[in-house]
């Protein structure tokens, strides 16, 4: 991956790098010895790995707010407080598998999730927009970077994929869940979706800040994680934008159309060899890919194919990195023995972060599964915690983290139960303004026929 192309991935890459930090005390201790059942059968497992990876965000969410903590390690020496936008995003869709589990009651997460409404409703916005760190205790926000103190356009619509689904699920008349879907209503109606057009460009920027206005300067054009931003921004309607944000900016760039094979697969969209596998998770943990389509691409034709891709290169083992083959494989962005990276085909330092294949579930069941069993009967001693598996290791270089991400850690619950289930894309493909958005930018899927 060279330097303009790592510049056009997301900000979380660039800045990342100093976020590998020392423990704080309240992280949960990964070298500690944890319970790991044998001989489950894959149910079990399965069952196991989502209940255990939720505790992240129910044990470890932060006691005021309830928002998901950034990681379990300090994060740029700013403290215990540091929350996420979009990771707490993916962590109410965690919760609301829970609930339906049975894991916690279904009062219990929406009297849980209505006290972190009623935080945000009070926290910090811009135009309706949330930074992507906040202080979990006050609401304020927490700079992502020297000019990033302001909104974040991407981790705002990863935090209402998964408020939406929320809204959905708490149909029940009673009046905290009524209270729930009130608030989530009136904060989705009040962003400003048109507003991050920059005075009616036709495409959509990242960043805004009150202090440094648009000095970040990023317009976001895919292929990437940021397709759900695109299909919100159209969903919106108060402040919604137009069709021409998305032809004609999205989907404009040199990296947007590919239609090449890579180990005798074909890639539709992206990058050569499709960069790392959370472009074919974050946005479609609430988007259902099957029979998805625009003018540009199957999506799930995408997301499979990206992910045999990304496996196909790891069985291959080019660079000849300890540990890789059929039952070990996912790469994709997280800590690595040198700080952070965004690990992928083209940059692929014999880093293996569990999240990868575990959140390909739906895409790879089969192969996913052998990942699950590696990582757990093989390597469990070494990657199992108390918050499920730890974020990344490396064979080769004999590391593993004693970290958790709630961006790598939320997927793992959501998308394994995606594969079971269906349970999240049904409730957000079921969202009546979605499916407005998703007609205005001319999709198709089953969900738009009924």
């Amino acid at each position: 991956m060279n330097l303009r192309q790592l510049l056009l991935l997301p900000a979380v890459f660039i800045f990342s790098v100093a976020v590998f930090g020392q423990k704080k005390k309240a992280a949960p201790v990964a070298q500690q010895t944890v319970t790991r059942p044998t001989g489950l059968d894959d149910s079990a497992l399965l069952d196991l790995v989502q209940k255990q990876t939720f505790r992240y965000f129910w044990d470890f969410a932060h006691p005021v707010s309830g928002m998901a903590r950034e990681r379990s390690n300090v994060s740029f020496d700013y403290g215990d407080e540091v929350v996420t936008t979009g990771g707490t995003g993916f962590g109410i869709m965690a919760i609301i598998v829970a609930a339906e589990r049975k894991w916690i009651s279904r009062d219990t997460a929406a009297k849980f999730l209505l006290k972190m409404v009623n935080f945000l409703v009070k926290a910090q916005s811009y135009h309706g927009a949330f930074p992507h760190w906040m202080d979990g205790a006050t609401g304020k926000t927490i700079p992502f970077g020297r000019k990033d103190d302001g909104a974040d356009l991407v981790e705002t619509a990863y935090l209402f994929q998964g408020l939406l689904c929320a809204r959905q699920y708490f149909n029940g008349n009673g009046q905290t869940e009524t209270d729930l879907r009130n608030i989530i209503g009136w904060m989705w109606d009040d962003i400003e979706w048109n507003w991050f057009t920059q005075g009616g460009q036709e495409v959509l920027y990242w960043h805004w800040s009150p202090n440094n206005g648009w000095a970040m300067n990023f317009p976001v054009r895919g292929f990437n994680e940021c397709l759900i931003m695109y299909v919100l921004a159209a969903s919106g309607e108060r402040y919604p934008v137009s069709s021409a944000v998305y032809h004609r900016g999205w989907a404009v760039s040199n990296f947007f159309k590919n239609g090449k094979e890579f180990y005798g697969i074909k890639l539709p969209l992206g990058f050569d060899y499709g960069g790392p596998l959370f472009f074919s998770q974050y946005s479609f943990m609430g988007l259902d890919p099957r029979g998805l389509k625009d003018q540009y691409a199957d999506y799930w034709e995408q997301n499979k194919n990206h992910t045999l891709i990304n496996r196909e290169h790891c069985i291959r083992n080019p660079n000849n990195f300890k540990g890789y083959g059929v039952n070990c494989w996912g790469l994709t962005a997280s800590d690595t023995y040198n700080g952070y990276d965004a690990h992928s085909p083209t940059n692929d330092n014999g880093t293996i972060t569990p999240t990868a294949a575990l959140s390909a579930f739906p895409y790879t069941p089969d192969y996913s599964m052998q990942a699950l069993r590696h990582f757990y009967n093989d390597l469990g001693n070494q990657l199992w915690s108390e918050y499920g598996f730890v974020d990344a290791f490396n064979e080769t270089r004999n590391w593993t983290a004693k970290s958790h991400l709630a961006i790598d850690q939320g997927p793992i619950v959501v998308m394994i139960e995606n594969y079971r289930t269906g349970l999240l894309w049904k409730l957000f493909m079921s969202v009546p303004e979605v499916q407005g958005g998703l007609r205005k930018l001319g999709f198709q899927s089953p969900y738009l026929k009924k």
